[in-house]
């Protein structure tokens, strides 16, 4: 029987096939579990039937919003009843908040990258966790530019910080409902997330060269790590940030 046999998760954040979720979804399912993905808006749903086929189940999911957000959990628990794990796979920032001086980042900036990277953790999880009656998992997705100054990551750097402190409190609050909250530091890989970010091929290289096999982490590898977060192999991990780099942070 494969680890997530019969185990329904929701899965945030796919654009492409490039996507970190998108390695995630395919561990998941390789794994036996179903998957119900999420999309912004019709553009992305787009992308993601062309991914998944019309036959997978897709709920609208805009984080910027509690309503939105109701709903769309109103619409998984009518759809698949329960739930027994999501992955949370979102983040945001201006172009303009990620180069430059953070002394120079706006208000507006700041609030909106916080709103929708790390935020967002905790309303998926006050409508998630409901779901989970059987108890179940929580993964958010982080980078390591959350506790180093890392050259172009400024404002988003920032709010995964705010993320990682998000999970240590969630998972000591969802502890004693059976529900694990952890997060994985991936790499850097080339995802349309890290194209945002200004001379991001340097930070690629750079991040390759620090592996000690000078070989970079793929989606596929941190979506092997999902899934066995997700999964009843893991449960003596909670509130902790489990680094799939090849070893970069070591360095």
């Amino acid at each position: 029987m494969s680890i997530l046999s019969e185990k329904k998760i929701v899965v945030t954040g796919v654009a492409n096939k490039k996507s970190i979720a998108w390695g995630c979804a395919k561990a998941i399912s390789d794994l036996g579990g179903q998957v119900i993905y999420t999309y912004q808006n019709d553009r992305m749903k787009k992308n993601l039937v062309k991914l998944v086929g019309e036959e997978a189940i897709m709920v609208e999911l805009d984080v910027s919003a509690d309503e939105n957000i109701e709903k769309a959990f109103n619409q998984i628990k009518e759809t698949v009843g329960t739930i027994d794990g999501l992955l949370h796979s979102i983040a945001f920032a201006n172009k303009e908040e990620l180069s430059g001086d953070v002394t120079d980042i706006s208000r507006e900036g700041f609030a909106l990258a916080q709103d929708v990277s790390a935020y967002s953790l905790l309303a998926v999880s006050k409508y998630a966790a409901p779901l989970m009656t059987e108890g179940g998992s929580i993964v958010t997705m982080t980078y390591m530019g959350s506790e180093r100054s890392i050259p172009n990551y400024n404002m988003m750097g920032i709010a995964k910080a705010a993320l990682e402190a998000e999970v240590r409190y969630l998972a000591t609050e969802m502890a004693p409902k059976n529900i694990r909250v952890n997060a994985i530091s991936a790499g850097a890989i080339k995802t349309l997330a890290v194209t945002g970010v200004k001379d991001y091929q340097s930070l690629l290289n750079l991040s390759e060269e620090r592996t000690p096999d000078k070989v970079s982490v793929t989606i596929e590898e941190v979506g092997n790590t999902c899934a066995f977060l997700l999964s009843p192999l893991a449960t003596g991990i909670i509130g902790d940030i489990i680094y799939v780099d090849k070893g970069v942070h070591l360095s």
